[in-house]
């Protein structure tokens, strides 16, 4: 699993439009309520393994959560069920918030 600090998956969002990745948020509903990136997919971490049928295969897929811990567990069950263009967020919205996105809410 490949990792991608904020500053980078900010300016890989406004680079390539056209090569833009699923950004998949695990988190739970109230959490992507209170502070999401924006276009991020919610898909709570309980409910990925029923839902791996969802996610595209050809996409690069950036793995969201609140500080990188789920999102990088999340990763690695896409890993092993063949997902082979999987990103962790290092240090998740809590990391966006403080280096790309000052005005986002916090938590």
């Amino acid at each position: 699993m490949q990792h991608i600090r904020p500053a980078q998956l900010a300016d890989w969002l406004q680079r390539d439009v056209d090569e833009r990745p699923l950004l998949l948020d695990v988190r739970e509903p109230w959490e992507y309520a209170r502070c999401h990136i924006a276009g991020a997919v919610l898909m709570p971490m309980h409910t990925l393994p029923a839902r791996l049928h969802e996610l595209p295969r050809e996409r690069d897929i950036v793995v969201i959560c609140h500080h990188g811990v789920r999102s990088f567990y999340a990763g690695r069950l896409l890993e092993l069920n063949g997902f082979a263009r999987v990103i962790n967020l290092s240090g998740g919205v809590d990391a966006w918030a403080r280096e790309v996105d000052p005005t986002m809410p916090t938590y």
